[in-house]
């Protein structure tokens, strides 16, 4: 026997790097967070459940996943430092076995017209690895299939000391694959000159008709200073070169009023700083006249596909670059199998992998070539799943924000098998999520409440599942709630009838979709219902379309501002006070001159991370301290800001402060199940869910007789799910006809009339597969929505 074998079979002591198996949280006060403390136990499944408004994000998302983000940004050179956002500490007293977190949310994905599914993911990048190797002819380096790759040549000499000094001509090429018209974009841009300026004046009469063009700004001076154009001449007397200088001159340094500043002709300055922006981010007067002034259309030169001529030659196996990422990802995927060739297998497993996983997640439907900007939030959340599928990494916190949104119960199972594979590669798995199918196979559940803002922020259960259904708690005395199929459905009134729809993946639908009664399209991810519904209901007069896209607005934007809101409250308090309403606005004259009425003051700390603090002069309140002196009804504006909308009802309803105008607002608000905003929140902090029922409550004072939804449970907590099933029924009631896009089979249950398309996603779906009563899909349980739904029922 060797020396180094041992006889003992005593276990070893535990290693004392093994005891850091719990994330210890003590005193988070983040948000509406009171004191909370809690230990989580890691390379397990943590689920955190609570209504709407608890305050799981703010433990999750703003306490645990921000200050791990926080203490690896510091680990940067301050240089680097300088580049990312600032990361303030979170209000908490002790954060403990901390790792890595990797959050994987619902924002959508970067809107940049030359962002798609593929170059979101490695896919494209391998897809062009291949096609250089693999493509006839062969064209060039990887970058020659690349559609954000413009190709370039440049000559001329460089002087090389050898002896006797000589000059060397050189050339320089690189061989990219935009297509030289779109400049990648896939899309041409035709500029209506008529709503850029008015021929018929002058440029010191205000000729320029584009948004930030005003008579005394830097823009407008630049071309009346420029010396290129007489300002007094009106633009239609222009000679032919002061037409070009003004249109299309190209870039020239010179000095304007002392300030170095670059002119160039109006039209390729409007490209630059408007068209080659994503028109949803931009705001909404901005949007309105890109809308009026360009005409966009497929590039006649490359067919929409934005590859240059060379890179859709060169093919394999008769199938060029463009071919494959317009294909299904099941399809292209099905392709990459089929292709053997020794020299670059590693390359192709690789490839095959992160399609498979595609198709795995559910998403086999997609095309690379699908704008990022045009994913749904739940889809956006999929694709950035991908990435860390495939990751080597272990022992990292992966912290996903309701990953079943957009998820037919069939995809749920899928999505439930993903997150105990990233589990059990050694990781801590934290989900915040409300769907009992997904809550059940948690190692480890926290449920946050009881109730929803101020009335939340406490922890009411730690524990199993089992536990948690006899546990008391809302969420555990809701967990088994089953909605029954209604027994008499309403009467239509009339019907949409939508013949031959076509949309994406749509085949010739035709159907009729009842009026006045509550209509649930249902069907797995990628079906085709967005296709149907928001591609054939008109929207025009009538038709009040809702849905989770983020609402445009700065931190200054509160649900005050975005419903209206604030417009009586500032009119009650200027009569009250006999003042002019301006001073009860925060970014007008009432605001504080110190932060502007941000009620943060940022600073800027040049190469290291900057600071935000509260302002000092308002303490945040972002009002003047002489605005805060005016009282309405014993409260000051920054008072009523802060209360939240059911406070703010109460408040408006009776004695002094009586406003009905305020009253309806807020009680479209209450309706909606926005009871615990409050009125000052940024918007920029709500849950997508939270942003499409704010949208619902502005519009329900619409005239619109047809509301089209698009699921609005996102984001609700199931004892919350039977107030908006209770809203649907009163717009229903009060002669409105609701369309909704829904998964959840409590909506499904409730509906008058069910549509389901299937049978499949992508090519394998976009048909009708039943249209009919929910007891009707129940009974017949011919589809996956069917069966689902009858288990559902206990049917």
């Amino acid at each position: 026997m060797s020396k180094a074998t041992r006889t003992d079979t005593r276990p070893a002591a535990p290693h004392g790097a093994d005891s850091h198996d719990l994330i210890r949280v003590l005193g988070a006060r983040e948000n509406n967070l009171k004191d909370v403390s809690i230990e989580i136990p890691k390379r397990r499944l943590t689920v955190f459940t609570g209504v709407s408004g608890s305050g799981k994000s703010s433990l999750v998302f703003d306490t645990i996943a921000a200050e791990s983000q926080r203490l690896i940004n510091e680990t940067y050179s301050s240089f680097v430092q300088g580049f990312m956002p600032t990361l303030a500490r979170p209000e908490v007293d002790v954060l403990e076995g901390l790792t890595t977190a990797i959050i994987v949310d619902q924002q959508r994905m970067g809107a940049d017209p030359r962002s798609t599914v593929g170059t979101a993911t490695d896919a494209n990048a391998m897809l062009r690895i291949l096609f250089s190797r693999l493509g006839e002819p062969h064209i060039g380096p990887p970058s020659a299939y690349a559609f954000n790759v413009p190709s370039v040549s440049a000559s001329g000499a460089i002087t090389v000391e050898r002896g006797a000094k000589k000059a060397v001509k050189a050339t320089f090429n690189r061989t990219g694959g935009m297509c030289v018209r779109c400049e990648g974009r896939g899309t041409v841009s035709d500029i209506d000159l008529t709503q850029l300026y008015d021929d018929s004046k002058s440029l010191n009469e205000g000729a320029i008709t584009i948004p930030g063009y005003g008579s005394d700004g830097w823009n407008m001076r630049l071309y009346k200073e420029s010396g290129f154009v007489d300002p007094d001449k009106p633009i239609r007397r222009y000679t032919k070169k002061e037409l070009h200088d003004f249109l299309h001159h190209e870039p020239t340094r010179m000095k304007i009023a002392g300030i170095n500043m670059t002119y160039e002709g109006l039209i390729p300055r409007v490209q630059k700083s408007m068209l080659s922006k994503d028109k949803e981010a931009m705001q909404p007067h901005i949007r309105a006249f890109v809308d009026r002034a360009v005409a966009f259309a497929t590039c006649p030169e490359c067919d929409g596909t934005r590859l240059s001529e060379g890179a859709r030659a060169s093919k394999i196996q008769r199938i060029s670059i463009a071919d494959a990422c317009a294909m299904q990802i099941s399809d292209l995927a099905e392709w990459v199998r089929g292709l053997d060739e020794p020299s670059v297998a590693p390359l192709l497993s690789a490839l095959q992998q992160t399609l498979d996983s595609f198709v795995e997640i559910g998403l086999g439907y997609l095309a690379l070539d699908r704008p990022a900007g045009t994913l749904s939030g739940g889809e956006a959340q999929r694709v950035k799943m991908i990435r860390h599928l495939g990751s080597s990494l272990t022992d990292v916190t992966y912290v996903f924000d309701e990953p079943t949104a957009g998820l037919h119960p069939h995809d749920i199972q899928r999505m439930n098998g993903l997150l105990l594979r990233l589990r059990d590669k050694g990781n801590t798995v934290l989900v915040v999520e409300h769907k009992p199918e997904t809550i059940v196979i948690a190692d480890h559940v926290v449920d946050l409440g009881p109730g929803a803002g101020t009335g939340g922020g406490s922890v009411c259960f730690e524990g199993t599942v089992e536990e948690l259904r006899n546990g008391g708690t809302v969420t555990g005395r809701h967990f088994d709630d089953r909605s029954q199929v209604k027994e008499t459905p309403r009467k239509p009134t009339g019907a949409l009838e939508i013949r031959g729809a076509s949309a994406n993946n749509l085949r010739d639908v035709d159907v009729d979709i009842p009026l006045g009664v509550l209509v649930v399209v249902t069907g797995v991810a990628g079906s085709g219902k967005s296709s149907l519904v928001h591609g054939s209901v008109p929207a025009g007069e009538g038709v009040v379309s809702v849905d989770q896209a983020p609402i445009r607005g700065s931190r200054r934007s509160n649900p005050a501002t975005y419903t209206g809101l604030l417009d009586p409250i500032r009119k009650a308090f200027a009569k009250a006070n006999d003042v002019k309403p301006a001073l009860f606005s925060a970014n007008s004259e009432g605001a504080c001159p110190t932060c502007n009425g941000a009620g943060v003051i940022y600073t800027d700390l040049a190469m290291m991370a900057g600071v935000t603090t509260t302002c000092e002069d308002c303490e945040g309140k972002r009002f003047d301290a002489s605005v805060l002196e005016y009282h309405l009804g014993g409260r000051d504006i920054s008072e009523v800001l802060a209360m939240s909308v059911d406070e703010a009802g109460e408040f408006f309803g009776a004695g002094e402060a009586h406003t009905p105008a305020a009253q309806r607002i807020l009680a479209r608000l209450a309706d909606v199940g926005l009871g615990y905003l409050t009125l000052g929140q940024p918007l920029t902090t709500l849950s997508g869910g939270e942003r499409q029922r704010l949208k619902l409550a502005t519009h329900m004072a619409d005239k619109g007789g047809v509301y089209v939804l698009d699921e609005p449970t996102t984001g609700l907590h199931l004892a919350d799910v039977e107030q908006l099933l209770g809203l649907l029924d009163r717009l229903v009631d009060s002669g409105k006809s609701v369309i909704v896009v829904e998964h959840h089979q409590a909506v499904m249950a409730h509906a008058d009339w069910i549509i389901d398309l299937g049978p499949g996603a992508g090519h394998d779906g976009g048909r009708l597969v039943f249209e009919g009563t929910p007891a009707d899909l129940v009974a017949a349980r011919s589809t996956l929505t069917g069966e689902h739904l009858a288990a559902y029922v206990g049917a």
